[in-house]
C-alpha cells in the first residue's frame, strides 16, 4: 500500500511589511511553455503579474542578464503549469470551499502567489526528499512567506504525501484534527495549494492558508 502522509501547522503572528521576493524557485513545474512580446510600459514583474508566475521564473526561462533591460517587440518565453498541476490545485481549493461551506463558513480567495508558494514547497519536498513543515531551502512556512513578499496576520499550513487525487487528499485532511481545524478556520481568507508529481511519494501536496 502507498504510504500517506499528513502535517499540519498554524500561528498568530504580528502583521507586518516585507520586501518583493527575491526567491529563485527551481522551474521543475514548468511542463510547457508560451511566447509573449514585450509591449511598451512592461516590465519583468507586470509581465509575471499576469501570467501568474514568478519574477525569477521568467528571467531563469529567458537567461535576463539584467531583468531591468526588457524592450518593446523582444519576445519572451512564458513557461506555464502542467495542466495536471493547474487542475489539481484548482481542485483542492474548490473542495476545500465545498468542505467550508458545509460548516456555514465563508470560502477562501485563491491567491495566486500564496499558490506558487505553496506548488514551491511541494517541490522542494520532492527534489530535496523530505516532508516536514521546516524546509531545508526556505525554513518555516512562515519565513517561506515572507521570503515570497507575502504579508499576513495569520497563517497556516497542511502538508501530505502520497494520495493520489485531490478528492483523497481533501478527504484524508479532514479526517485528521489539525488538518480539518486549518481548513475550517475562520480567520482564514487566503489560500494557495501547490502540487509536486513524482519522487518518493509520488505526490506532494501543500496547503496553504492567510488571513493578511
Amino acid at each position: 500500500m502507498r504510504t500517506r502522509l499528513m502535517k499540519s501547522l498554524a500561528t498568530l503572528v504580528l502583521a507586518t511589511t516585507v520586501l518583493l521576493p527575491s526567491v529563485t524557485s527551481t522551474p521543475a513545474h514548468a511542463e510547457s511553455a508560451t511566447s509573449y512580446t514585450v509591449q511598451r510600459g512592461d516590465s519583468v514583474w507586470k509581465i509575471a503579474t499576469k501570467y501568474q508566475i514568478g519574477v525569477s521564473e521568467i528571467v531563469q526561462a529567458n537567461n535576463l542578464k539584467n531583468p531591468s533591460m526588457i524592450y518593446p517587440g523582444q519576445k519572451l518565453i512564458i513557461p506555464q503549469l502542467d495542466p495536471k498541476v493547474t487542475s489539481f490545485q484548482n481542485r483542492v481549493v474548490q473542495l476545500t470551499n465545498a468542505e467550508r461551506a458545509k460548516n456555514g463558513l465563508a470560502p477562501l480567495k485563491m491567491n495566486w502567489e500564496l499558490q506558487r508558494m505553496a506548488r514551491v514547497k511541494s517541490e522542494d519536498m520532492r527534489n530535496r526528499n523530505y516532508f516536514d513543515h521546516q524546509s531545508p531551502s526556505y525554513g518555516s512556512p512562515f519565513d517561506m512567506m515572507k521570503s515570497f513578499g507575502i504579508n499576513y496576520s495569520y497563517a497556516g499550513e497542511n502538508i501530505a504525501a502520497g494520495q493520489q487525487t485531490p478528492e483523497s487528499v481533501v478527504a484524508s485532511w479532514m479526517k485528521s484534527p489539525g488538518h480539518r481545524a486549518n481548513i475550517l478556520k475562520a480567520q482564514y481568507t487566503q489560500i494557495g495549494c501547490g502540487v509536486a508529481v513524482g519522487g518518493q511519494y509520488g505526490y506532494y501536496w501543500t496547503q496553504e492558508f492567510i488571513r493578511q
